[in-house]
């Protein structure tokens, strides 16, 4: 009998964790066994938790304690036990994952270079989620870009989607886009997607006096400032919100200077969890939450059936290789190392030119 290990977090306390190690079920006729290979740890998992109930994060791989709930996250598997045909074992996924060592699937819609998942607990959910790429036959597949895809992909993905909303709404007539917690990733993925189009407004990171220096030497951001000097931005330019951070206080402050001149403001994540209440001088009638499955589906209707991953995909393979100037990939494995790598994004203590990929 095989056996799995899962890394659960208690869903209203995501320091709270626990490893619970359990067999394996047996397979039933069309599932799949998969090994969760490897996979990445950055503060977007921490997102997915924050926001798990609102969202339906929790849903994709429940556990039968509903006080506890396990994080998605992105990374590759291979199937090591087959009862589907079209499945064979050895070959080798990439996509949306439990942090977990095993997955049992229910492949269906089953293409030469994709397959959904279609397990119960997954129904309903958004199609980007449920959708893995089957490598083998994954044209232009590049195994020396695993760890860049597993840690930059999801984030560079809604980086350009990011762009491609802004872009479709022509700016909300806005001459700046300021980015808050600009040393993000998925902000520097929006900041380059920003940079391949010379009609995007200019670029303004918003970022700690700490990560400054490192923010300002990407040279992607045309003015880089400190929360610290929120009050001294001009005011006069109209301006877009891209915000990273749901920090709260930073969102009325930057709302209340800029007034009439804050067009719009797309909320993204929140890397501040504990700061993620609006006051006063938030300006809710002009912003709205980013959901990026949601601008997916969009362009999907809008460009037939590829064409996003086609467009994405080529912008985050650029973006990867940029990204290696300034990257640096941890790798570690067994259930020390996940935790590790969990209680050190979690607490924010993740240097932003750091990433972590793991497995058990």
């Amino acid at each position: 009998m095989t056996t799995m290990t899962e890394f659960q977090v208690q869903k209203n306390n995501l320091k709270q964790t626990r490893t619970v190690t359990q067999d394996v079920p047996a397979l039933g006729d069309g599932e799949v066994l998969a090994r969760v290979e490897n996979f990445a740890l950055t503060a977007n998992n921490v997102t997915y938790g924050v926001v798990g109930e609102k969202i339906g994060y929790w849903r994709f791989f429940p556990v039968s304690d509903d006080g506890w709930g396990i994080i998605p996250v992105w990374g590759f598997g291979e199937i090591i036990q087959s009862k589907n045909d079209a499945i064979n074992v050895g070959e080798r996924l990439y996509g949306y994952w439990p942090m977990a060592s095993h997955l049992v699937m229910a492949p269906d819609k089953i293409a030469d270079h994709r397959l959904m998942d279609n397990a119960a607990p997954r129904r309903g959910l958004p199609p980007v989620y449920n959708s893995y790429a089957r490598l083998a036959n994954e044209p232009r597949y590049d195994n020396s870009m695993d760890a860049e895809r597993m840690v930059l992909f999801p984030l560079y993905a809604t980086s350009f989607c990011l762009y491609d909303f802004f872009k479709d709404n022509d700016w909300f007539g806005a001459s700046r886009i300021i980015i808050p917690s600009a040393s993000s990733k998925t902000a520097i993925g929006t900041a380059y997607a920003c940079k391949t189009d010379a009609a995007a407004p200019s670029l303004l990171g918003l970022t700690s006096a700490r990560n400054r220096g490192a923010v300002e030497a990407l040279g992607l951001y045309d003015e880089v400032a400190i929360y610290d000097d929120i009050e001294n931005i001009n005011a006069a330019t109209p301006s877009t919100i891209i915000d990273m951070s749901g920090n709260g206080d930073i969102l009325g402050r930057l709302h209340k200077h800029l007034g009439d001149n804050m067009k719009y403001t797309s909320n993204v994540g929140v890397t501040h969890y504990d700061a993620n209440s609006m006051g006063s001088d938030f300006i809710a009638e002009r912003s709205a939450m980013f959901f990026a499955p949601g601008h997916i589906q969009k362009r999907a209707s809008d460009w037939g059936p590829g064409e996003f991953e086609k467009r994405a995909g080529a912008f985050w393979h650029d973006a990867s290789i940029k990204s290696r100037e300034w990257l640096t990939i941890k790798e570690a494995s067994g259930e020390d190392a996940v935790s590790a790598a969990w209680n050190e994004v979690y607490d924010g203590k993740t240097a932003p030119s750091d990433a972590h990929v793991v497995g058990f």
